[in-house]
């Protein structure tokens, strides 16, 4: 089993004060699990973001970190199941602020946001699951139904929230108690920056977006803190078809 031996001396306290400051400030739908022995695995529990089709689940990640860290990214996984074009059937994340686009500065909120982020919009066209990847671009609908069928027998569920600000995430999770799951799931109305970037002639996120957010700049900061500001000021419940035509043209400069 690895432990904080395999880290050196400097990685671990510069982690200790993240990971404390995770705790007492953690990030919006964002929970760190710590363990004081073993700070190489770092597990984080991500709640689906409010109007996408991963909204009332709760998918467990970790963090694994190399020996040489930070001068290596960190290797992400979902332990828990979640169907997602880019998660691979093991569950590996794929995403630039943990590959080509890793800075040593970046911090572990900045990578847990990001994950976040990635559950509100996806990469079809770079997809470890092509599967998800070809549903989503061909099938919006189609996808968003498969997802909460998923999240609803995979996922924790999540808590009761009390109502604060201008945002209350829905409580209601989906019913997977019996035989009628297929018939009883709801097809949710694609996410608000979803469905803007599906009406382009590029498909889902044509611009690419949220690459902006994995990059490891300051600019990549604040796509970040613009995404979350985005998903805290979003609607009580799910907007209809019309809302969301309304909304396309001010979403797209996200």
């Amino acid at each position: 089993m690895a432990t904080n031996e395999n880290l050196p001396p400097n990685v671990i306290k510069q982690l200790a004060k993240e990971l404390k400051n995770l705790d007492e400030t953690p990030p919006d739908g964002i929970k760190v699990v710590i363990n004081e022995d073993n700070f190489s695995t770092i597990y984080a529990d991500i709640e689906g973001p409010a109007e996408t089709p991963y909204e009332n689940g709760v998918f467990r990640m970790k963090l694994i970190l190399s020996h040489d860290f930070p001068h290596s990214p960190p290797k992400g996984y979902f332990v828990t199941k979640i169907f997602h074009p880019n998660v691979a059937s093991n569950g590996e994340i794929c995403v630039n602020t943990l590959k080509k686009d890793w800075n040593e500065s970046l911090g572990l909120r900045h990578v847990l946001l990001v994950v976040r982020c990635l559950l509100i919009e996806p990469f079809p066209e770079s997809a470890l699951n092509e599967q998800a990847g070809k549903l989503l671009l061909d099938n919006y609908e189609e996808y968003a139904r498969h997802v909460r069928i998923l999240t609803g027998i995979h996922a924790i569920k999540s808590k009761p929230k009390s109502k604060t600000g201008a945002i209350s995430e829905s409580i209601t999770a989906l019913n997977v108690d019996n035989a009628n799951i297929v018939s009883t799931a709801t097809v949710p109305s694609p996410s608000p920056i979803v469905a803007s970037a599906a009406a382009s002639k590029g498909g889902p996120n044509p611009d690419n977006s949220l690459a902006i957010v994995a990059g490891g700049t300051e600019t990549g900061v604040s796509a970040v803190a613009m995404m979350q500001k985005k998903l805290v000021g979003a609607a009580k419940t799910q907007p209809d078809k019309k809302k969301i035509d309304a909304r396309k043209k001010s979403l797209k400069r996200l």
